[in-house]
């Protein structure tokens, strides 16, 4: 028997505990124990408290996640991208905003074996503001650039966000990586389109490297991104190729990261275990997450919510803009206010249903909604990405000017988006090459 009304109840009950800051894994397994208690009874709510965790956990391609973010974080401490941005640095030296491109090349590059775009940030933030800072680039661009690439980070695989889109979709997580590939090139070019704009239109903000770097300097600087051309051969050419399952994919790349950094010398049981450690923490926070979401996709089926949903937008539009529309809009105002993976795990129970009665591609849907997760990364007020280089930065440059500096990039970001639902092919294309 349904009872939708309990349902939205318990919907709205969990945006009020939200409100009250309460931590979002605990409001979304403390709302639907209570709901399915209200509906079914303890014994039913006890049950499924035990047991849904488990059926969840116990996916074999969740085991991805903690070794791809092993994989990322020992990169990270052991400093294997720092040879990106001086290759893209030398290369675009002679270009007018050449730091501020060779900044989105690095990010590029970065989230190709960390899948964060809060690492990604930091990383870029440390290697490339004060680069910028020392030639005098105006403090808005240089910040508002980094801060704005380092949301590459989820979109470009290993995608943290689209291994547990595609746990809890269904959907192969090789299609999501896939199709990111193209959405996160597609980011980088508009990045870089709109910082030669930028400069084009106004010299001063970025003054040109007036510096001539021989032929030889610039293949040394190339020989300094073997780590990461060979971290992300031996991952994305086993995973694609078909040699490797994610997980297996994961685990590769873990290794091949520590062998880099043994070779490389920067590799010292101190890193390693602060690595394995935020491993462990970020694995533990997002399965509480995650658990919490699972418990709200059986409420919200238990009390016909969910069907009730689908079935109400059906009967409402047969007109795909206008809800394309809605959920659109739902997005963009969360992200104001929500970290991405909460933000992600919150709305999937609701929407999921929705868009797949609606007919479209839950791969697609997959790629849409993590560049609209990341596009929260730096909105205001509670632009995470922003906050990270403030943090790099320190008192250099305000909060404010920062997210005055995100602003073209954000308008670029939306031309994107329309572009991702005007033409699904963009993100399909290649997933469907490799049916």
């Amino acid at each position: 028997m349904t009872d939708v009304g309990t349902g939205l109840a318990g919907i709205g009950l969990l945006f009020v505990l939200l409100a009250l800051r309460v931590p979002i894994g605990m409001a979304l397994i403390g709302v639907s124990f209570s709901g399915i208690w209200y509906l079914l009874g303890w014994k039913i709510a006890w049950s499924s408290l035990g047991l849904i965790p488990y059926q969840f956990a116990a996916n074999w391609v969740l085991s991805s996640v903690p070794v791809f973010l092993l994989m990322g974080f020992i990169c990270y401490h052991a400093q294997l991208t720092q040879g990106l941005f001086r290759a893209a640095r030398v290369w675009m030296s002679g270009i007018p905003g050449g730091l501020a491109i060779a900044a989105v090349f690095g990010s590029a590059g970065f989230a190709a074996v960390t899948g964060s775009s809060v690492a990604c940030s930091a990383a870029m933030g440390r290697i490339a503001v004060p680069e910028m800072m020392r030639h005098r680039y105006d403090a808005e661009l240089a910040t508002g650039t980094v801060a704005a690439a380092g949301t590459i980070g989820a979109l470009i695989p290993p995608s943290i966000l689209m291994i547990l889109y595609g746990v809890i979709a269904q959907v192969p997580v090789t299609a999501l990586f896939l199709g990111g590939i193209v959405a996160g090139l597609l980011t980088a070019l508009g990045y870089i389109i709109v910082i030669l704009i930028r400069v084009k239109l106004n010299p001063a903000l970025a003054p040109q490297v007036r510096e001539h770097v021989p032929m030889s300097e610039k293949l040394e600087a190339l020989r300094d991104t073997w780590p990461v051309l060979a971290i992300m051969l031996g991952v994305f050419g086993g995973l694609f190729g078909g040699l490797f399952t994610p997980t297996e994919a994961g685990a590769v790349g873990a290794f091949l990261s520590c062998v880099v950094a043994i070779v490389k010398r920067t590799f010292n049981w101190t890193m390693f275990r602060t690595a394995a450690l935020e491993t462990l923490m970020t694995t533990s926070a997002l399965l509480i997450i995650a658990i919490g979401a699972s418990l709200l996709s059986r409420f919200l089926a238990l009390s016909g919510t969910g069907s009730w949903l689908s079935e109400m937008v059906i009967e409402i539009g047969a007109n795909p803009f206008l809800l394309l529309l809605a959920v659109s809009v739902m997005y963009l105002l969360l992200g104001m206010f929500l970290e991405p993976m909460g933000m992600m795990l919150l709305t999937m129970p609701i929407v999921l249903p929705i868009m797949d009665a609606a007919g479209f591609s839950l791969i697609w849907f997959g790629v849409v909604l993590t560049k609209f997760l990341e596009i929260g990364m730096i909105t205001p007020p509670i632009g995470m990405n922003v906050f990270v280089i403030k943090g790099v930065v320190g008192n250099l440059v305000t909060t404010s000017q920062i997210f005055r500096g995100i602003m073209w990039f954000l308008v670029a970001d939306l031309v994107l988006v329309l572009l991702l639902i005007a033409f699904p092919d963009i993100v399909l294309f290649l997933p469907a090459l490799m049916q």
